[in-house]
């Protein structure tokens, strides 16, 4: 990625900007089982994320970012139940709604623990972690009809509530990367763990839709660009706080913009996964300045900066049209990266403004956006690389992306 992202947030923040966003993608909203699916792993990495943001903002003693953290969280929740109804109906769910909110209260309770340097509270609410653990996992393995085995049900929820324990315990401890590379892993984990519920708990038919490269290359290429706007929103926070874990942030959104360009390699080749590093990398420390002005209250850097944005948006878009023999127009793409600018840049306002709520809100809005321009993107992508295989060829050349490092 060029660029080193070492910026300084100095400063308080000025009012923020009310810019509705108006621009959409012509994705429907999903409707099959194979589409909802990818929907689930959304809402279960999601939930990885804003577990977290609950959890530290407790650690920091921050109550104003505790209310909007809690109430995204709970959202998230409410709209994982109504999910799962639909894929795998009610019976399933009454039982596991009441199991789930259960480990975020005692989530919750741990992190309080933390910041209280309550030891005694914290061993009692991590034995009521692993009781969950226990009791989740027997509940799904039996309700798999034996397609989940209750040691690999265990060993994911396990893996969920080492995560978030573990994160908050670096947090806590002030070791910020250690922090954020485990929310890395947490967010991953959750991720893939909602495949591996749709692959338990759907019809045959709707699980060998889950096998196809395209269906694939959707969910992977949304996991990744919906981590990008954590990522994003992770730095832009700490850079508009003034934060001490603003380099830990930065380092996770490098490792990120380094998964897109492996994946963008996989597909397209050496050169033009370089040429998509470079606008990649230039469009996130855009964002990062853009907060850093907010920060230091530099207006004219902040509207300088949002100009180059729209030049990267023009750039990107052509780019990607021609990567992919315009299956995806350069006016359809740049305003698909206008919207997901926006409501990055509104996101970063708000969070300035200490308004939480609305930065919840749009960052929620901002990370369901991303799965309408994962499909879009995964379709084009697959016909492109399709397109150049041999005539009956085996079409596996775009079903896998690179999982890279941090």
């Amino acid at each position: 990625m060029t660029g080193a992202l070492l910026l300084t947030a100095v400063a308080l923040p000025p009012p923020v900007d009310a810019r509705p966003v108006v621009v959409t993608l012509r994705a429907a909203a999903p409707s099959d089982p194979a589409d909802l699916a990818v929907r689930l792993q959304a809402l279960f990495g999601q939930h990885s994320v804003l577990a977290a943001d609950v959890m530290r903002s407790r650690i920091r003693g921050d109550d104003d970012f505790v209310q909007a953290a809690e109430a995204a969280l709970g959202k998230n929740t409410d709209a994982m139940t109504e999910l799962m109804v639909q894929l795998f109906g009610e019976d399933m769910v009454s039982t596991f709604s009441p199991m789930w909110a259960e480990h975020v209260v005692e989530l919750v309770a741990y992190a309080s623990a933390l910041a209280a340097r309550d030891d005694a509270a914290r061993e009692h609410a991590h034995e009521e972690l692993i009781e969950y653990e226990g009791e989740l996992s027997a509940f799904l393995a039996g309700s798999s009809h034996g397609r989940l085995a209750t040691s690999d049900a265990h060993h994911a929820l396990a893996m969920h509530v080492e995560h978030l324990t573990e994160q908050a315990d670096a947090f806590a401890a002030r070791d910020y990367l250690a922090a954020d590379r485990i929310n890395r892993e947490a967010y991953q984990h959750m991720y893939d763990l909602g495949l591996v519920l749709a692959g338990a708990f759907l019809s045959s038919g709707d699980r060998a839709t889950l096998r196809e490269p395209v269906w694939r290359l959707r969910s992977q290429l949304g996991k990744l660009l919906a981590e990008h706007v954590v990522l994003v929103g992770d730095v832009t926070r700490a850079a508009v706080a003034n934060t001490p874990d603003f380099d830990a942030a930065a380092r996770m959104i490098n490792a990120n913009t380094r998964d897109l360009t492996s994946a963008m390699d996989s597909m397209f080749g050496t050169t033009m996964a370089r040429r998509f590093q470079k606008l990649w990398g230039h469009h996130v420390e855009l964002l990062v300045a853009y907060s850093a002005a907010t920060a230091a209250g530099d207006d004219a850097k902040r509207q300088r900066t949002r100009a180059e944005l729209r030049d990267y948006e023009q750039d990107m878009a052509a780019f990607l049209s021609r990567a992919t023999g315009a299956r995806m127009t350069a006016a359809e793409l740049t305003a698909a990266f206008a919207e997901h600018d926006d409501n990055l840049l509104r996101h970063a306002d708000a969070y300035a403004a200490r308004d939480y709520s609305t930065a919840h809100d749009v960052a929620y809005q901002t990370y369901e956006h991303e799965f309408d321009l994962a499909r879009e993107l995964a379709d084009a992508f697959g016909e492109t690389v399709a397109a150049r295989l041999p005539r009956g060829g085996a079409q596996t050349g775009y079903g896998g992306l690179a999982a890279g490092g941090s």
